[in-house]
């Protein structure tokens, strides 16, 4: 009979310990699963908005300041810094006091920090300004609380009567006022032909010149 009842005990204490150990393994389970779910549904990586073909104006101060058109607009307001997306395409016209287009913009990838109120355009960005003027380059920033448009890569300018290439690009947000670093070369345009001069007829250009400004070119 002792024996009988030591045996019952240990059977028992044993049925309790795996009940315990159960209970542990079952909580700890349950515990990774709720962390598993969080990270999943984690909110800073989504966008807080999505927006699909869309044209928008965008206002400063009360004042229309921007139009923007691009196929996809994400907003990622909980990242740091946010920001907004454009990867598929942008097209901006940036508009004077007067609500005249003093500069558009096109880029294939574009991002806007908003709360640096910095542009960061990439690959085939193009400007053209007021006077006619155009700008190629690869990568751009614009910064809307300095007014400053800067890059350090390879810059094509367009202009009337000839073309400018160089690397290293700084202007006023109006692409009226800029220079370049780093000229590589000036071709100047036929105005019969509407094609660049031969390059033998381009005068040499040091490639650590400073550039100047538009008007002062000659």
């Amino acid at each position: 009979m002792y024996n009988g009842k030591l045996i019952q005990k240990k059977q028992s204490i044993t049925i309790a310990l795996l009940a315990v150990v159960m209970l542990l393994s079952f909580s700890s389970c349950a515990g990774k699963k709720k962390d598993l779910g969080e990270a999943i549904n984690e909110r800073d990586s989504l966008p807080m908005l999505e927006t699909l073909g869309v044209t928008s104006f965008v206002s400063d101060s009360g004042i229309t300041r921007y139009r923007i058109d691009t196929e996809e607009w994400l907003v990622f307001d909980r990242k740091k810094p946010s920001y907004w997306s454009f990867e598929k395409g942008v097209y901006v016209e940036k508009f004077d006091s007067l609500f005249r287009v003093d500069a558009s913009i096109k880029a294939d990838t574009a991002y806007y920090f908003d709360k640096d109120k910095l542009w960061e355009l990439r690959s085939k960005v193009h400007i053209q300004n007021i006077k006619g003027e155009q700008f190629d380059t690869d990568l751009l920033f614009w910064n809307e609380k300095t007014g400053k448009v800067y890059s350090d890569r390879f810059i094509r300018i367009e202009q009337t009567d000839r073309i400018i290439t160089g690397y290293g690009f700084e202007s006023d947000q109006q692409m009226t006022d800029y220079r370049i670093h780093n000229i590589s070369g000036i071709f100047y345009v036929d105005d019969n032909e509407q094609g660049s001069t031969p390059q033998d007829t381009i005068p040499p250009i040091l490639p650590d010149t400073i550039a100047i400004l538009p008007d002062t070119i000659r």
